[in-house]
């Protein structure tokens, strides 16, 4: 039997052609407009960026079959609504300088890709002349034509996806798009406080449902974002954040992050923006968690709005078709900015915790449920009742009571008794405050020890046989560019031949150490953010672990002396409000609310 020759095919060679322009733009529409969100994201920014001070936006299915936004910016002139429908035409750039870009958009795909997948129609109103609309379906434009419509735009794009009928078919329900859309508008109108921004949900036709509304803001910058983020966020959030300002190497870090006790099981409230545009980036989420690296238990998330500023040239946007992902020049320099701005405003936030840890304690004080009255008839005879202790045989409480002698203008009051050999109960001028001794205590002892290992540095352990370590040529390089720096943490290396390092001590509190995986570890976080995070986590955590074994146990009864020591140092302690764990380390209930509590109010 005859084997064909596999270098001899029947088949015609491959013909390079060129694609339409229908294709290109349902192409370049599937990275550009990934769902319903995608498209409202992009219509949104080009509002802005047409300087809107009013952003409408109705969808209806989720968006699936409707997305209107309206606002009222400088509108399109007449004769630019063609070309408004051309690939890579925009207003945004003249295209000489792709780093220095003030704007959100500046690719000139937005609306030719949405206008291949979906029914899409522009009417716009420049000041100075009349209004016109144009429509384009399934990539084929229409003449443009005369409208009604006061100076702003409207863009409604209708049955998206509808050129690309499998597209559809990897949509998520309704309910979902609808919820992917309100995320995006919630971003975008944080980006600026003072635009009005408003959300509805029309399906089903009519005016319809309002989801989101967000009123202009006026004033102070920080006041108009700090009232925004209420809006989006809610005032539990505002309430219980910290404001950051601060500066390095030309970067501008702004913004509220929420206190440690304010956290939230997923890192779903976590909003990041570089030159007000919204990012999803993983080296600031990265720098973001570091900041809460000692303050915040391992399956809880800061709850954070954060704003980097600095010179576009500094930062290239231009890396990802949805232009949710950025590179800094120097992403060290930013990861730094943000590690040391949370961290330091977390400290000068001292011994607070948040207010909701107040609320949940009020929560836990609701009335039992009603249960059927119980009449004496009803009740078992004496002889058929277990046997009862006497009160002489009852359980004597845990408590201490201090003399009301002792007082304090401080925020934490003064101590007034011990509940149960773990309780602090003390009195301020206009409540009480409950601690927990063992854990503000282990919070104190965990911070002088930091102070401590930052005066004097780590000691080193040395080994008594180094240890060679291959990581290759750059990795060397690398490592003993920073030799100095590990030094005073507990690290000593040398170069050792072609790609290699002996280590030659680790840190003795880490005892004994697996020198291979530790530099693994670093070279990990040097790669990825250029620090050495991953070294000084480690000797945190211990620390924090002595810490806890060093500090006053629960069970162990404290002098009145003792007991107010420990809320006067908590007072000028950083990040006192909460224990290594995350946990709160007190609570303050105010009169007005144990008032209420009892009715009396």
């Amino acid at each position: 039997m005859a084997l064909a020759d596999p270098n001899i095919s029947a088949d015609p060679l491959p013909v390079i052609r060129q694609l339409d322009e229908a294709a290109i733009n349902r192409i370049a529409a599937g990275e550009v407009v990934e769902r319903p969100s995608s498209a409202v994201k992009e219509l949104v920014e080009n509002a802005l960026d047409a300087g809107a001070t009013r952003v409408d936006v109705t969808i209806a299915d989720g968006g699936k079959t409707l997305i209107r936004v309206a606002d009222d910016g400088c509108g399109i002139a007449p004769d630019d609504l063609p070309r408004a429908l051309a690939r890579h035409a925009t207003s945004k750039i003249d295209g000489s300088d792709l780093l220095n870009i003030h704007t959100f958009g500046f690719r000139g795909e937005a609306l030719p890709s949405l206008g291949a997948v979906g029914r899409l129609t522009i009417t716009s109103r420049i000041a100075s002349d009349s209004a016109f609309e144009i429509s384009v379906e399934g990539g084929r434009t229409a003449p443009r034509r005369p409208a009604a419509l006061g100076p702003g735009t409207i863009v409604a794009l209708r049955d998206l996806f509808y050129a690309t009928p499998a597209r559809l078919k990897f949509l998520r329900t309704d309910r979902a798009e609808a919820q992917a859309i309100s995320d995006v508008v919630k971003r975008l109108a944080m980006a600026d406080p003072y635009v009005a921004v408003t959300l509805r949900d029309a399906s089903g036709g009519g005016e319809g449902r309002l989801m989101f509304r967000a009123d202009a803001q006026s004033g102070e910058p920080v006041a108009a974002l700090k009232a925004r983020l209420s809006q989006v966020l809610g005032t539990e959030f505002a309430d219980n954040a910290i404001a950051l300002d601060t500066t390095r190497d030309g970067l501008h870090l702004t913004g509220f992050a929420a206190l440690p006790t304010f956290s939230k099981g997923a890192a779903t409230a976590q909003y990041l923006f570089v030159n007000g545009r919204p990012v999803r980036d993983r080296l600031l989420l990265g720098a973001l968690r570091a900041g809460y690296m000692d303050v915040l238990a391992r399956d809880r998330h800061p709850v954070a709005a954060l704003f980097i500023d600095c010179d576009p040239t500094l930062v290239d946007v231009n890396v990802h078709p949805a232009k949710s992902e950025v590179r800094f020049r120097d992403p060290g320099i930013v990861r730094g900015l943000i590690v040391s701005g949370l961290r330091h405003a977390l400290a000068e936030a001292g011994h607070r915790a948040s207010s909701t840890v107040s609320g949940a304690t009020l929560g836990a004080f609701r009335a039992e449920p009603e249960t059927p009255r119980i009449y004496q008839m009803d009740r078992p005879a004496r002889a058929s009742m277990p046997a009862q202790r006497g009160f002489a045989e009852a359980a004597q409480p845990t408590a201490r009571v201090e003399s009301v002698e002792s007082v304090s203008n401080g925020p934490l009051g003064a101590a007034r008794a011990q509940l149960h050999e773990n309780w602090i109960v003390a009195q301020t001028p206009d409540g009480i405050v409950i601690v927990d001794q063992h854990a503000a205590h282990e919070r104190l002892v965990y911070e002088r020890l930091k102070a401590q290992a930052a005066r004097n540095g780590i000691a080193a352990q040395a080994l008594l046989i180094p240890e060679v370590v291959e990581v290759g040529d750059t990795e060397a390089t690398q490592l003993l560019n920073v030799a100095e720096g590990f030094a005073k943490l507990g690290v000593e290396i040398d170069a050792f031949g072609p790609g290699a390092i002996a280590v030659r001590a680790t840190p003795a509190i880490l005892g004994i150490v697996d020198a291979k995986s530790l530099i693994a570890d670093i070279l990990d976080e040097l790669t990825e953010a250029d620090t050495t995070d991953t070294l000084k986590s480690r000797i945190d955590a211990v620390l924090s672990r002595m810490a806890c074994h060093g500090s006053v146990r629960s069970g162990r009864r404290m002098s009145g002396d003792e007991m107010n020591a420990l809320l006067r140092e908590m007072e000028v302690t950083p990040r006192s409000g909460q224990c290594n764990h995350g946990r709160p380390t007190y609570v303050e209930l105010k009169l007005s609310d144990i008032e209420r509590l009892f009715g009396r109010k």
